[in-house]
């Protein structure tokens, strides 16, 4: 009687903590005292959909896309296309998400269905810059600021359709809410403050 007790009671704790997360995982069910045995037998009984390794949501849920990849690389950061649209650099929405990580990290798994697009940098140089955002879902992801987003706008230059390349610069320099001199320490550590003045130059 005490142990079918418990375990409805972790099942309703189960539904509390999807209604927190808006998904579950083994690790969240475990932190909270859940057994592995009851988490799944909760998953299979309720029909829980997989959309990714070890994360599981109810079938009405939206699926965050941003969310659900930070959870499967909490060490990788959104930038390039991600980060000008969130900024505001761009008004066109990123098809492919986008992603930096640290050089050696393999990436295989995040690429291999053509959904992202990842960009790699020395270890040391990967947290530069990053700060935390609030997605359209209401959940926190690593991203990069504003400067930061403009400093690998320019080092992937020859990556970048020049069109954009450009509006996205213009759009830059026209924002009361630059700070040039945190452009210039980032482009420094990148070894791009030449090429990065040069543009500031011809459009300030």
């Amino acid at each position: 009687m005490i142990l079918a007790q418990k375990v409805g009671d972790d099942m309703k704790d189960i539904n509390e903590l999807l209604k927190k997360y808006n998904y579950i995982t083994p690790e969240i069910a475990k932190k909270y005292g859940i057994s592995k045995y009851l988490f799944y037998k909760y998953v299979r009984e309720n029909n829980l959909e997989q959309v990714n390794h070890g994360i599981y949501i109810t079938e009405d849920t939206w699926i965050d896309d941003l969310y659900i990849l930070h959870k499967r690389c909490p060490n990788a950061v959104f930038s390039h296309d991600e980060a000008f649209y969130y900024h505001g650099l761009t008004d066109r929405e990123p098809i492919i998400h986008t992603l930096t990580i640290y050089s050696g990290y393999n990436s295989h798994r995040l690429i291999e269905d053509g959904k992202c697009k990842v960009y790699t940098v020395k270890k040391e140089l990967l947290d530069i810059g990053k700060i935390l955002v609030k997605d359209n879902y209401g959940n926190e992801i690593p991203m990069y600021d504003l400067e930061r987003s403009v400093c690998d706008l320019i080092r992937s230059r020859n990556l970048i359709e020049i069109q954009e390349f450009n509006s996205v610069l213009k759009t830059f320099v026209l924002r009361k809410d630059k700070n040039l001199n945190r452009l210039m320490k980032y482009a420094e550590y990148f070894k791009v403050q030449n090429i990065v003045r040069k543009y500031m130059e011809v459009l300030l």
